[in-house]
């Protein structure tokens, strides 16, 4: 049994082919056809993706370009695709950000060309199938799939100390999702046999069983997004994954924990979710305020992006405990936002590494001077790491404080307190790095940025001044998705 036309699937499969053929070529003898069939593979894997946005319905909170094939009919396990509001950005994030990724890796990458970009191509159609899967098994699969990639990439591309870096990314996502698989085990059986997402939104439980099932998915999801204290991965694998690794890491990885609180913890435990909204609130609170502090006092550049990243991601779960359209929207608006500027500003970071072979801020200085495109550019990034107003990073922070401030003030208040932090470690580290007087002679030494860099760095500039400018087409698609969404979670499933 079949139906769609299966766009979802094209999204997820037409970059895995792209990566394998690039595989199939050999060495790096050839590794300029690789580098463009790398090119031609990841824009093929974002054009089959726009027809899910020109073609969305943005009236109906119902699952579109649904796919549905038989996969293991033993244990009526399906090959279930579709999307929803929540959903359908995320893909194109993804497999928008695969094609600045082979960009941005064109010339830096020298040893193992096929390789490199390949498992981004594969990584990218995996993490597709994660937005698109609508059967337990299969988002299980792809969820645990998506790791290899970035493991290789990180363990083979990155720093001195990649091996324990990525062992560590991998350990940690992999032991919590381990509960995880207990859980879907666990709804399978209560569901009569099925192992259908949107089936389990329906399913009975009383407060024991959700409470046991929150705590399974939220150490799976937690952990991803990463919450504090299940962090402490993120910063190691940053340092250490090539600029490439970390953009992924940063603007689509990070994503996917946020993504299962939507689509597994609020609609299937909504009762126990309500009960334990003290203890995500408190957690995203404690990544807000403390890790903008950390963040603060880093020497490491990629270090200080990522403690913003944990801190931001912060942003994103207490918009989602709110359990209002504001506060919902406003975390997956932070999402798609901190995307953006999240890949920007690690690419801003490898271009200068690039060329002096350095993250410590105190080995810069007087960029500006050498280097007057990039410091512009840079400054942009900055601005919206800040939350500027008409950034895009404006638009997110701004909508889940106001839905904070509906439910309890000092929960906005505190939230608040990362336009201060924000401000504070991204515009010291942007002083100290871009103005001022040449520093030293690598500083005075440095070139502009090409016509490559330019590209990459001006189209995410577009999308974070677009989207800052103009949010309506963005937050549009999500309305009908998270109203019905809250609909379902108001009303309880407590089965006595």
């Amino acid at each position: 049994m079949f139906e769609g036309i299966g766009l979802i699937s094209l999204a997820i499969w037409v970059p895995i082919v792209a990566g394998l053929l690039i595989l199939a070529t050999g060495g790096d003898k050839n590794a300029d056809g690789q580098r463009t069939l790398a090119l031609v593979g990841a824009v093929l894997g974002f054009l089959v993706t726009v027809p899910l946005w020109t073609g969305f319905d943005k009236t109906t909170s119902a699952m579109q370009f649904t796919e549905l094939a038989e996969w293991v009919p033993l244990f009526n396990i399906h090959y279930r695709l579709g999307v929803d509001g929540i959903s359908m950005p995320f893909i194109l994030l993804n497999s928008f950000t695969t094609i600045l990724v082979v960009l941005a890796g064109w010339e830096v990458i020298k040893d193992k060309v096929a390789q490199y970009m390949a498992a981004f191509l594969i990584q990218s159609g995996l993490i597709n199938g994660v937005f698109g899967a609508l059967d337990g098994v299969l988002f299980y699969v792809f969820f645990e799939a998506m790791l290899i990639p970035l493991y290789l990439i990180i363990g083979i591309w990155g720093g001195p100390n990649r091996v324990y870096a990525a062992i560590k990314f991998f350990l940690y996502t992999l032991l919590g999702s381990l509960l995880m698989l207990v859980a879907l085990l666990y709804l399978f059986f209560q569901s009569g046999g099925s192992f259908e997402i949107l089936a389990w939104h329906k399913v009975p439980l009383a407060m024991t069983a959700q409470i046991l099932l929150f705590v399974a998915f939220f150490f799976a999801f937690a952990v991803k997004v990463p919450m504090w204290p299940v962090h402490t991965w993120l910063p190691d694998a940053h340092v250490e994954a090539p600029t490439g690794g970390s953009v992924v890491l940063a603007a689509i990885t990070l994503k996917v924990g946020a993504y299962g609180f939507l689509r597994f913890i609020l609609p299937i435990v909504p009762d126990a979710a309500h009960e334990l909204t003290w203890l995500v609130v408190t957690l995203s609170l404690i990544a807000v305020v403390y890790i903008g502090l950390v963040a603060l006092v880093q020497s490491d550049m990629k270090k200080l992006i990522a403690y913003s990243s944990i801190a931001h991601m912060g942003f994103v779960t207490l918009g989602f405990f709110l359990f209002n359209p504001l506060g919902i929207e406003g975390g997956l608006i932070q999402m798609i936002s901190h995307g953006f500027i999240s890949a920007a500003m690690f690419l801003c970071v490898g271009v200068m590494y690039d060329r002096v072979h350095s993250r410590q801020i105190a080995d810069y200085g007087g960029v500006a001077n050498t280097m007057p495109r990039f410091a512009a550019f840079f400054m942009l990034f900055a601005m919206a790491n800040a939350g500027l107003p008409a950034t895009s990073g404006f638009v997110g922070e701004f909508m889940v404080i106001l839905g904070a401030v509906q439910v309890n003030f000092w929960w906005a208040f505190l939230a608040a307190t990362t336009l201060i932090f924000g401000a504070a470690y991204t515009l010291w580290m942007y002083k100290r790095v871009v103005f001022g007087p040449i520093a030293n002679q690598h500083v005075a030494e440095l070139g502009d940025i090409n016509s490559r860099e330019f590209l990459v760095l001006g189209l995410l500039a577009l999308c974070v001044l677009g989207m800052g400018l103009y949010p309506l087409p963005f937050t549009e698609v999500m309305h009908a998705s998270v109203n019905n969404l809250l609909e379902h979670v108001a009303h309880s499933k407590l089965a006595y």
